[in-house]
């Protein structure tokens, strides 16, 4: 059998090593201090790192200290002392010995005090050995953290910058302005959205930099945004020459831009491709592992980013389209005046309100303003806004009241079994004349601006808004009488144009009215300019404008006003209003017409009693437009509209509206609330005097 005992294993005759020897093979020196005498022994590892020969060395810690730089010496002494003096048993301290040829070296010093039975320190013995790789190996590191704290940095930077972004404008505006691009060392970017296989460039990179013809291309074409939406793949062009060789048709036409590198990106947002990002370099060569990493995790957010803000401006758009057919198309002309609208969006996102205005015809010439806002800023807001307005429109060309028009509106809003309310203002307006009824729902106060250019608040006495009135059984709204002179201007508005951040409704009104009294003269300017200035403050709800200025031009008044109730078998009220008729004509020099105006005047009231159930009401006006007018008008409490019909060779009747058509300029049938009236035109001659005066035949008829 095999004896499997071992023996002692075979060591070499220096086993184990001494320490000298040890300390000498990983380059470090001893030394021994004799702190009383100044004595300090330095082996041979010692002498090599302090770059001093022996034959030259005289043994003292003096000779040493003669070798550190002024600075080193007494930073190294300090380090010293304070083990020394202050009961330390070690110390440890990085100092810079000057060399024979002059330069530096690192030098690390580790040593201990040894103290005698009294606590007397008595000598320093330690190592001392060569830092400079050590120190270079530490500060390649704190380069090679510090530069990724940077790359860090750059994509926290740039990613809490695109939260914030909206638009696809906003992206491309927070990589500029987040110093992204500086940082990452780009001097211009190129960007691309990808639309039905085409690529819709919306970043054109360096000034003077667009190609023709590159505005948009197609996904099949040889461009390097074109590729790597192909690949889905980032495209990293390390040099001019390749940029040449990889793209001849496009490098011609940027090759005097200085590009001497880029980085293609495909951007890339759930799993599918939205366009591509393209970052150019002017003082670069090639790109690192890091660099790349860098670039793909910062791609990937700017993608996110991307793709939210595409979603938001189609959301936006759908819904700002919305609201704004909802909104009149078109403002109809107003004879004596002018009439600016608008409206402005708030950017946030599919939510938009409930602002609106219209701008009624109504009779006469006369004109109906609306103003208002539906609670919330939702679809449900404009959708109910929309119905809002369409019945508001249609009681006011019903021909009912101002007080009437919003107590039909609110019962209306209360029976859609919804939960919102609105406010607004309903003015019924007569240019002509200046004169304009108004009725306020809970809405805040209109402004005038005279025609000095000064500004004031209208308080205007009103009720609750439109909704909450018919639920609480509280529909009777106060009718504000106004006169608007030549030159004034009726301002009606929505909350969003006086709620600014950081001030309360009073502080708005002023700024606004400050804003309406500096402002332009003309509407349309002014309503602009109202508008861009809420653009400029950041106002973050909708809103909606109507400005109607009264003309100089037609600052002329109506030449007077009669009006005759005519009551069924009531002779003599009929007689009394055909006489009405007369002494208007001859009052207001329209004897030319004489004879049409009382024939047409008989066939109307006529009509009136004899085809209606009710009473009548005879008004006889002259309107001061382009040229004179006299209107009559005959009102009843029938809806049934009148026609005109063939009466035949021997029929008795249905040749009243025949006449009516022939001998008038104008006529026709307007709506009054619950019943209707039939006018009549007549172009009559300039005013002449008249034999009777205004006042006094509206003392006689009125």
């Amino acid at each position: 059998m095999v004896d499997r005992e071992a023996g002692p294993p075979s060591l070499p005759d220096d086993w184990p090593a001494k320490p000298e020897l040890s300390l000498s093979l990983n380059g470090m020196g001893c030394f021994d201090c004799d702190l009383a005498s100044g004595l300090l022994h330095l082996d041979r590892v010692a002498l090599e790192i302090l770059d001093l020969r022996a034959d030259e060395y005289d043994g003292t810690r003096d000779m040493v200290l003669e070798r550190l730089p002024p600075g080193e010496r007494t930073r190294l002494n300090d380090v010293v002392g304070e083990a020394i003096n202050g009961g330390g048993e070690s110390y440890g301290a990085y100092f810079r010995v000057r060399r024979r040829n002059g330069t530096m070296r690192w030098t690390h010093s580790q040593g201990s005090v040894h103290r005698d039975g009294a606590g007397h320190p008595r000598r320093l013995i330690g190592i001392v050995r060569d830092a400079t790789q050590e120190l270079a190996d530490s500060m390649a590191r704190l380069e090679l953290d510090e530069e990724r704290r940077r790359r860090t940095s750059v994509v926290e930077g740039a990613t809490a910058a695109l939260a914030h972004a909206r638009t696809v404008q906003d992206v491309i505006d927070a990589l500029k302005e987040s110093d992204g691009l500086e940082h990452l060392g780009a001097s211009s970017m190129v960007m691309g959205l990808l639309d039905s296989g085409r690529i819709h460039l919306v970043a054109e990179g360096p000034e003077g930099s667009f190609v023709p013809g590159t505005r948009i291309t197609r996904v099949d074409e040889e461009y390097p945004m074109s590729e790597v939406i192909r690949t889905l793949a980032p495209r990293f062009i390390d040099s001019e020459e390749d940029f040449a060789v990889s793209y001849p048709g496009l490098w011609p036409h940027i090759s005097h831009l200085g590009i001497t590198s880029a980085a293609y990106l495909p951007l890339i947002a759930q799993g599918r491709p939205i366009g591509a990002i393209g970052l150019l370099y002017g003082d670069k060569t090639g790109f690192t592992t890091e660099d790349r990493n860098l670039l793909v995790a910062l791609v990937s957010g700017i993608a996110q980013s991307l793709q939210r803000a595409v979603l938001f401006e189609q959301e936006h758009d759908l819904a700002e389209g919305l609201q704004q057919a909802m909104l009149p198309r078109r403002i109809p002309a107003v004879a004596g005046g002018e009439i600016a609208v608008r409206y402005r969006s708030a950017r946030l996102g599919r939510d938009i309100g409930g602002d609106w205005y219209d701008v009624i015809p109504l009779p006469g010439g006369r004109v109906g303003a609306v103003i208002g806002d539906v609670q919330g800023h939702d679809t449900d807001a404009a959708v109910v806004m929309g119905q809002l307005r369409i019945v508001l429109r249609a009681y006011a060309a019903e021909g009912h009241t101002p007080a009437t028009v919003m107590a039909r509106a609110s019962v209306f809003l209360h029976e859609l079994d919804t939960d919102r309310f609105a406010t607004c203002i309903y003015a019924e307006a007569d240019l002509a004349t200046g004169v304009i009824r108004m009725v306020r729902a809970g809405h805040v106060d209109p402004m005038i601006r005279d025609s000095d250019g000064s500004c004031r608040r209208l308080p205007a006495e009103g009720g609750l808004p439109l909704g909450l009135s018919a639920e609480f059984g509280r529909l009777d709204y106060p009718v504000n009488t106004v006169e608007l002179d030549p030159g004034q201007m009726l301002v009606l508005y929505t909350d969003g144009l006086v709620e600014m951040p950081g001030a309360d409704l009073d502080e708005g009104m002023q700024k606004l009215s400050g804003m309406i009294a500096d402002g332009p003269r003309d509407p349309q300017e002014l309503a602009d300019q109202l508008c861009a200035a809420v653009d400029e403050w950041g106002g973050v709800d909708d809103v909606a404008v109507l400005l109607m200025r009264r003309r100089g031009a037609y600052a002329g008044r109506t030449g007077g006003r009669l009006q005759q109730h005519v009551g069924q078998n009531e002779p003599e009220e009929l007689s009394s209003a055909r006489h009405m008729v007369r002494a208007a004509v001859r009052a207001w020099g329209a004897q030319d017409r004489s004879d049409d105006i009382e024939l047409v005047a008989d066939e109307l009231m006529t009509n009136a009693l004899t085809h209606t159930d009710g009473d009548a009401i005879v008004t006889v006006r002259v309107l001061s437009r382009v040229e004179r007018r006299l209107r009559l008008e005959v009102e009843d409490w029938s809806s049934a509209l009148p026609r005109i019909r063939d009466a035949g060779e021997t029929g008795v009747s249905g040749r009243g509206l025949v006449l009516v058509d022939v001998l008038s300029d104008e006529w026709g049938v307007e709506s009054r609330g619950s019943g209707k009236c039939v006018w009549a035109e007549f172009v009559i001659s300039p005013r002449v005097e008249p034999e009777d005066s205004p006042d006094s035949l509206a003392e006689r008829y009125g």
